[in-house]
C-alpha cells in the first residue's frame, strides 16, 4: 500500500509542476494589466485637464483680442499649435495604450479561461487525489485484513500439516494391517488349496478303492461265496486279489486319454448333420473340439456363456457364464479344463468336473480376442486387442503371467505347436507372426498375408511348419513357415468372410481344410493335395461363424460348425 501512495504522490508532482510557470504568468499578466489600467486613467486625467487650459487659453485669448497686443496673439498662438500638438501625440500615445490595454486584456481573459480550466483540472485532480486516498485507506484495510487471513490461514496450514501426518502415520499402520491381512489370507488360501488338493487326492483314493469293491461285487456275484465272492477267513487271498484290483485300477487310470498334439488321425468327410442343437440364445462365435480326444465341443457365445456338448448324443454336458453382458470371443476345452475369454478384458478357466472356476486370468488392458491351451493344460495363451500376447502358467492353485509377446497389431486369432513350442497368430492387419515360446523371440514375420484381417490360423496336424489361414478377403491359405511363403490359397465365389474371428480347420490328417460363408450358410471343404473344391455342404440359415474338425473321440463324429442364430451343427 505505501508503494501504491508513493506512486500517486509521485504522479501529483509530476502532473502539478507544469502549470507552476502558468501561475506566474497569470499572476505578471496581472499585475501589468493593472499598470495599464493605472496609467491610462492617469492619461484620461492628462487630456482632461489639457482640455480644460485649451479652453482657457482660448478664452483669455477671446477676451485679450482687441487689447492686446498682436505679439502676444503669436506667442499664445504658437503656445496653443504646441500644446495642440502634445495633445494630438498624447491622444495617439493614448489610443496605442488602448490598444494595447485591450490585447492585454483580451490575453488576460484567454488566461482567465485557460486559469479556469487549470482550475478545473487541479478541481478534479483533488477529487482523484480524495479517491486515491480513499482508495488507499481501503486497501490498506483490506491488506490488513488479509494479513489477518494470512495468519489465520498459517495457523490452519500448521493444523492441517499436523492432520496428515496423523493421517500418514494412521495410513502407514493401515497399509501394514493390510499387508498381514493379505499375508494371513495368501497363507490361508494356500492352506486350504493344500488341504484341497489331499482332499481331491483322497477322493481318487476313494473312487480306486470303490471301483476295486465293485469289481469284487460282481465277482462275489458269480461265486456266491463270502465278503466280494470270497470265503471268510481266506485273508490272504483277499489282500493279493485287493492289491491286484488296486494296481488295475491304476493301469486304467493312466489309459484316460491324454492331449494328443499332432497325432494323425484318418479323416471324415461330413456329409449330413448329425445333430442340429440351439446352442445359445444369442449369435455364437467359437466352436472347439476337446484336444484330449474326448467326444466333447465347447462353443462360446455373445450371451456371456460357454457350453460343453457330448459329440455322441448332441446332449448338453456344462454351462459355464462369465457372469455378465459382455460377450466371450473365443474358446478352448481339454480334457477337465475348459477356457473362456472375451470382452470384459479376462479369461476364465473352469474344471469340467465340479463345474467352477478355478481361475480369472486378468492382465490385459483391452479386450480377450482368442484363447489356446499348452499340451498337459498348464498353461494358457491369450491374445488380446492391447496388442499383446501372454503366456500363464494354471497348474498351481494361483496362477501367474510369464511370458507377454508383444507386437504391432490387434492378434485376432493364434494357435500353438505342442512339439515345436511355437505360437502362431494372425492380426488385423493382415500378417501372419510366429514366436518361440521359450525365448520370447519372433521368428516369422508376414505382413500384409491377406489383403484386410486373419480371422484365424492353424499349424497342420503331424506338419509343424505348415499354416492354415482364413482372411477378410475370403481367401484360404497355406504357408510354408520355412520358406514364408503361400503353398496353397482356396476361394470361391460363394464363399465370404464377413467377421474378424471366422474359422477355418485342418482335417485330422492333413489332407483337407474347410470354412463356412458368412452370408449363405454353406460349408466348402478343399482337397489339399489337388487344391480344388472337394464338397460342399448346407444345413444353416444364416451365415456361418465357425467351424472344428476334430480328431473323432471314440465315436468318429469330428466336424462341428456354428452359426450367427446360435445353432450347433454336428455332421
Amino acid at each position: 500500500m505505501e508503494d501504491v501512495y508513493n506512486l500517486i504522490q509521485e504522479r501529483n508532482a509530476r502532473e502539478t509542476l507544469p502549470f507552476l510557470s502558468i501561475h506566474s504568468s497569470n499572476a505578471f499578466l496581472r499585475s501589468h494589466v493593472d499598470t495599464l489600467q493605472d496609467r491610462c486613467e492617469s492619461l484620461e486625467r492628462q487630456y482632461l485637464d489639457q482640455q480644460q487650459l485649451v479652453a482657457e487659453q482660448a478664452q483669455a485669448i477671446e477676451v485679450n483680442t482687441n487689447n492686446a497686443p498682436a505679439k502676444n496673439e503669436a506667442r499664445l498662438r504658437e503656445k496653443n499649435a504646441k500644446l495642440q500638438e502634445d495633445l494630438n501625440r498624447r491622444l495617439q500615445d493614448e489610443v496605442k495604450s488602448t490598444a494595447e490595454a485591450a490585447e492585454v486584456s483580451k490575453e488576460l481573459s484567454v488566461l482567465k479561461e485557460e486559469k479556469a480550466a487549470q482550475d478545473a483540472t487541479i478541481s478534479k485532480l483533488g477529487m482523484e487525489v480524495t479517491r486515491c486516498n480513499d482508495v488507499i485507506a481501503h486497501l490498506q484495510s483490506e491488506m490488513d485484513d488479509s494479513k489477518t487471513l494470512a495468519r489465520l490461514a498459517e495457523k490452519q496450514v500448521d493444523g492441517l500439516k499436523d492432520a496428515i501426518r496423523s493421517l500418514q502415520e494412521e495410513n502407514d499402520e493401515t497399509t501394514k494391517l493390510n499387508k498381514r491381512l493379505v499375508d494371513e489370507a495368501v497363507a490361508v488360501k494356500e492352506k486350504m488349496a493344500e488341504q484341497f488338493n489331499n482332499m481331491n487326492d483322497t477322493i481318487e483314493t476313494l473312487q480306486k478303492e470303490a471301483n476295486m469293491l465293485r469289481s469284487y461285487v460282481k465277482t462275489g456275484k458269480g461265486s456266491g461265496g463270502g465278503w466280494f465272492g470270497l470265503r471268510r477267513g481266506d485273508k490272504k487271498i483277499t489282500a493279493a486279489t485287493a492289491a491286484a484290483d488296486a494296481e488295475s485300477s491304476i493301469d486304467s487310470d493312466d489309459s484316460q486319454p491324454k492331449r494328443q498334439w499332432g497325432a494323425t488321425v484318418s479323416a471324415v468327410l461330413p456329409s449330413q448333420p448329425l445333430f442340429t442343437i440351439k446352442a445359445h440364445k444369442d449369435d455364437t462365435i467359437c466352436v472347439r473340439y476337446d484336444g484330449t480326444n474326448l467326444n466333447r465341443v465347447a462353443t462360446a457365445s455373445s450371451d456371456a456363456t460357454v457350453k460343453v456338448f457330448d459329440t455322441s448324443n448332441g446332449h448338453l454336458e456344462a454351462t459355464f457364464s462369465a457372469g455378465g453382458r459382455q460377450p466371450l470371443i473365443g474358446v478352448d476345452i481339454g480334457g477337465d479344463i475348459v477356457c473362456g475369454c472375451g470382452a470384459d478384458k479376462t479369461c476364465r478357466v473352469w474344471n469340467q468336473q465340479t463345474k467352477r472356476m478355478i481361475h480369472q486370468l486378468a492382465g490385459h488392458s483391452q479386450k480377450i480376442t482368442c484363447v489356446r491351451l499348452f499340451p498337459g493344460e498348464k498353461s494358457v495363451i491369450t491374445g488380446s486387442a492391447d496388442r499383446s500376447i501372454r503366456i500363464w502358467d494354471i497348474a498351481r492353485h494361483i496362477y501367474t503371467q510369464t511370458t507377454t509377446l508383444r507386437h504391432s497389431s490387434t492378434s485376432n486369432c493364434c494357435d500353438v505347436s505342442g512339439e515345436t513350442q511355437s505360437i502362431v497368430s494372425g492380426h488385423l492387419d493382415g500378417g501372419l507372426r510366429c514366436w518361440d515360446v521359450r525365448t520370447g523371440d519372433r521368428v516369422l514375420d508376414i505382413p500384409l498375408l491377406h489383403d484386410v484381417g486373419v480371422t484365424s490360423v492353424q499349424w497342420k496336424p503331424g506338419n509343424h511348419h505348415e499354416i492354415l489361414t482364413n482372411g477378410r478377403d475370403s481367401t484360404l491359405k497355406v504357408v510354408d513357415a520355412r520358406t514364408s511363403s503361400v503353398v496353397h490359397s482356396f476361394s470361391d465365389p460363394g464363399f465370404r468372410t464377413l467377421t474378424n474371428h471366422a474359422s477355418s480347420s485342418f482335417s485330422p490328417d492333413g489332407s483337407y481344410v474347410a470354412a463356412g460363408s458368412g452370408d449363405n450358410g454353406i460349408i466348402f471343404v478343399w482337397n489339399v493335395t489337388k487344391g480344388e473344391l472337394e464338397k460342399q455342404l448346407s444345413a444353416h440359415q444364416c451365415g456361418v461363424a465357425g467351424i472344428a474338425w476334430g480328431m473323432g473321440g471314440t465315436n468318429g463324429q469330428q466336424v462341428a460348425t456354428i452359426d450367427k442364430s446360435g445353432y450347433l451343427t454336428l455332421w
